[in-house]
Formats: C-alpha cells, sequence, structure tokens
C-alpha cells in the first residue's frame, strides 16, 4: 500500500507532550490525521459519568488548540470505533495508524479486534504505552502471576524502573485534509458532553484543564507543597494536595514526567508512592477485569448488605449528620471532587456504618467525579470495604467524628461546605448532637431541622458492621 497518510487516534492521551503514539506518527513523515471518536456503545467499555463527561469536553477543547497551534487538526467522530475507523483508514489510504494502549477488559478486546482487522486489511497497526510506568507484564512476582499487596509491587517497580526522559511535544503536526468520502467529522459540541438543561455542573469551579495547565500544576506543586505534603496531604479544609488526578485520568500530563520530576525533589517518596497506587489499581485492573462488579475476596458474595434506599439518598445528598461525611458528599455535588481523605472516610461510612454495598458507592463516585478513573474508583471502594487486594481489614472502621477532630481540627473542611453549622465551635463542629442547647441556640443550629441528626450511631453501627463481617468470615481471619 502506497504510504498516503497516517492516523492518531486520540483517546485517554489528550496531551501532545510525553505522547508516545504522537511521536511515532510524526516521525513516520506522513501528513496526520488526528482523531478523536466518542463510542458510547463499545462492547465492555464503560461510559463516563456526568461530571467525566463534562470534564472531557474541556480537555478536547485544549487538545483541539494545542494541535492547531502545531499546524494540525483535532477531528471529532461519533459512533463505533470498529465501524468508524476501519472505514476511514481505507477511505485515507492510511498505511499506518497509532495509538496509546488501554488496559480495561473491554478497551483490550476492543484494540485486538481493531488491530486484527486493520492489519488484515493491509494497514500497519502501532500502540504503545502512554499511560504507565511499567506495563503490566514487565512487573510480576516470580511465580507469574499478580501481585496483589501494594507495598511488594511499589517495591520491584521501583527498583526495575528506568524511565527515559520524557518525550518532547512536536513542533508541527503535519495536517492532512479529510479525505473524500469519508464520514464525515462532527463540531466538538455535537458530542452532547457538557450537561444541558438542567446544567447541575455550572457551579463547578475553573477545572483547568489541558496540559498546558497541567504543566503548571505540576511545577507549582513540586515547588511550594511537596515539602509539606507528607505532613499536610490528609487535611481537606488545606489545599496542598497536587490536584492532579483529572489530568492524570485524561491524559493531560504523564505518569513518568511525574515520576521522573518529583523524584529529582527532595521529599517526594510519599507523593510517589501515591502514584504507585494509581499503578497498583491499573495492574489489578488488568489481571483481575472483573473488579468494576465482582469481589476481589469472594467471600464478600455473601455479605449481609442492606439495601436502604432512604440511607443511600440521605449520604448522596450528604445529609447522614456526620459533618465531616457530609462535607465531603456535598465537595463532590458541588465541585465535581473530592479530598482523599474525605473519599476514605464516606465510602467507610457508606459500607460500615450503613451496611450499603460499596457498587453502589462506586456508581455514585463514577458518575460525579471529573476524575472518575474507573481502575482507581473500583480498587479503593473494594479497599475500603475490605472486599479488594491488600485491603484495609473490615474490623478497621473509621470513626467519622475523630476522624473530623484529627484531620479537620478547625471545622475549615466543614464550614465550607456545611454553612449551617459555621457557628459552631470547634470543640462541637464535629459532633453538634453533643453540644448544649446554648450553644447550638447561638450556632443558629436546630438539629434535625437546619442540620440532621445522625443516622446512625457510631458505636452502634461499629457492633453491626463487625457482626456482619463475623457471619460471612467465620470469625476468621482473613
Amino acid at each position: 500500500m502506497e504510504n498516503h497518510a497516517a492516523i492518531l487516534w486520540f483517546r485517554n492521551d489528550l496531551r501532545l507532550a510525553d505522547n508516545p503514539a504522537l511521536a511515532a506518527a510524526c516521525a513516520s513523515g506522513l501528513p496526520l490525521l488526528c482523531l478523536y471518536i466518542h463510542d458510547e456503545q463499545a462492547e465492555g467499555i464503560r461510559p463516563p459519568g456526568g461530571a467525566s463527561r463534562w470534564r472531557l469536553n474541556l480537555g478536547l477543547g485544549a487538545l483541539a488548540r494545542e494541535i492547531s497551534r502545531c499546524g494540525g487538526e483535532l477531528h471529532f467522530l461519533r459512533g463505533s470505533a470498529e465501524d468508524v475507523l476501519p472505514r476511514l483508514v481505507g477511505k485515507a489510504s492510511a498505511a499506518k495508524i497509532f495509538w496509546n494502549r488501554r488496559y480495561g477488559g473491554g478497551e483490550i478486546a476492543q484494540d485486538k479486534r481493531l488491530k486484527a482487522r486493520l492489519r488484515a486489511q493491509g494497514h500497519e497497526v502501532a500502540s504503545f504505552n502512554g499511560a504507565l510506568l511499567a506495563e503490566p507484564w514487565e512487573i510480576a512476582p516470580k511465580n507469574g502471576a499478580s501481585y496483589k499487596v501494594f507495598t511488594p509491587f511499589w517495591r520491584a517497580l521501583r527498583e526495575n524502573l528506568s524511565l527515559p526522559p520524557p518525550l518532547r511535544p512536536p513542533d508541527k503536526i503535519p495536517a492532512l485534509a479529510w479525505p473524500s468520502g469519508a464520514p464525515g467529522p462532527v463540531a466538538l459540541a455535537d458530542l452532547d458532553l457538557a450537561p444541558k438543561s438542567p446544567d447541575w455542573a455550572r457551579k463547578f469551579p475553573d477545572p483547568a484543564p489541558g496540559e498546558i495547565l497541567a504543566q503548571q500544576r505540576l511545577h507549582e506543586f513540586l515547588e511550594q507543597k511537596l515539602g509539606d505534603y507528607d505532613a499536610m496531604r490528609d487535611r481537606p479544609g488545606a489545599e496542598e494536595t497536587s490536584r492532579l488526578s483529572a489530568h492524570l485520568h485524561f491524559g493531560e500530563i504523564s505518569p513518568r514526567q511525574i515520576y521522573r520530576e518529583a523524584d529529582s525533589h527532595a521529599g517526594g517518596d510519599k507523593f510517589l508512592s501515591e502514584l504507585g497506587w494509581r499503578e497498583f489499581s491499573r495492574h489489578l485492573f488488568y489481571a483481575f477485569p472483573d473488579l468494576t462488579w465482582s469481589n476481589f475476596n469472594s467471600r464478600f458474595d455473601a455479605f449481609p448488605w442492606s439495601s436502604d434506599e432512604t440511607a443511600l439518598k440521605a449520604w448522596k445528598r450528604g445529609a447522614t449528620g456526620y459533618p465531616v461525611v457530609d462535607a465531603g458528599m456535598r465537595q463532590l455535588w458541588e465541585t465535581g471532587w473530592m479530598h482523599n481523605r474525605a473519599r476514605m472516610v464516606c465510602a467507610s461510612f457508606l459500607t460500615k456504618h450503613l451496611l450499603i454495598d460499596w457498587r453502589e458507592g462506586e456508581a455514585w463516585f463514577w458518575d460525579t467525579l471529573i476524575d472518575a478513573d474507573e481502575a482507581n474508583n473500583v480498587a479503593n471502594w473494594q479497599w475500603v470495604a475490605g472486599c479488594g487486594a491488600d485491603a484495609a481489614p473490615y474490623f478497621r472502621i473509621f470513626n467519622p467524628v475523630l476522624q473530623g477532630e484529627k484531620f479537620d481540627p478547625d471545622g475549615a473542611y466543614v464550614r465550607r461546605f456545611c454553612p449551617e453549622l459555621a457557628g459552631l465551635p470547634d470543640k462541637f463542629i464535629h459532633r453538634p448532637w453533643a453540644a448544649p442547647a446554648a450553644v447550638l441556640a447561638a450556632a443558629g443550629v436546630k438539629l434535625g431541622e437546619t442540620y440532621p441528626l445522625p443516622l446512625v450511631d457510631h458505636d452502634f453501627a461499629r457492633r453491626r458492621a463487625l457482626a456482619a463481617f463475623e457471619e460471612i468470615s467465620g470469625k476468621a481471619s482473613f
């Protein structure tokens, strides 16, 4: 086949810098057709939730602008990738197709089908690692299985990791005119990613989409906050985390660049270990693609989950009566993001105080988080629930009052997202039901009216959760 053109298929790698598929496509010397295909019907591939769709819309716009600055154009297509891509390749006389790999079960299956079909038609297909520090098959224990515990996984990865310098973004992207007779591209707005009526995301803060802002955010974090990260990262009322999660999820910055730059700074180990947990989740998801719906620990298949819809609704609304839980859930709804410590506390409360199936919480986070990464979301929900890999022991049940007092000691987080409690003194901000009537009155708080009473007593909930745990464990240690 005559080498007329190359096609670059963007998926979850919305950047120009350190993008191996883009670098290889540009190195081919062929005019390049840059694509994003919005396919919500792909078999086994989970469509993005509402908040992620909103954020994806902004990220695609930012990528399109960067490609345009380099002389190229990002084309948007809608429909089945397995139908659209082969037809387009033929119309464009494309000899080569490039993409970066994905690691979910349905994603891998789709990519294999496409590779086989395109190669059978005489096209060259090249895929690359643009999303992980190391491929899942490169980091494995001696028995050939997959790591199921984080610490040995992270040790093995760091000992064997050899990262090349990040790839520079291209100075120029040689554009190919849209081929005649090919299925027509659509405008970004026609992908219908942004909420319209009602626009529930209208109050979301500026998410700073795109790789330019991702690079800026990384450098500001490393220079200004990395030194205090270990001490301050669990304080939800402080702005001390990197806020790179959405950038990583959409591939606006590569984990390899983050690792190399953070590793060169003193005190970066704790931050790097958080990047390691992301990597661990991806490797787990590669090895166990049914984690989205199946308990990693099959003993939990018999767990007596509750189907209390009233309690589930109260949790979603941030109306549990426990201020740090409610602040977290309201932060999620109001901003599309939640601090990691709050995520753990909120997840623990749902699964252990309310005994509601972790899959209910995971589905809510999937729809409401702008950084909803399936591997991270699923692995962390199972970790908190006690049924996942390297899971927190089920008997470790977060006390939401003590969590609030320890990590939000001045109540800044609660006061921001539960303003009806703002007038309470620090002593009672995390336990308003313990405040004397005069203190409540002075703060304008009417329990059961302006702020709910606790859905469940902590001590009772803890005993009930442990009893449920023993019911499936036979008092055996997990």
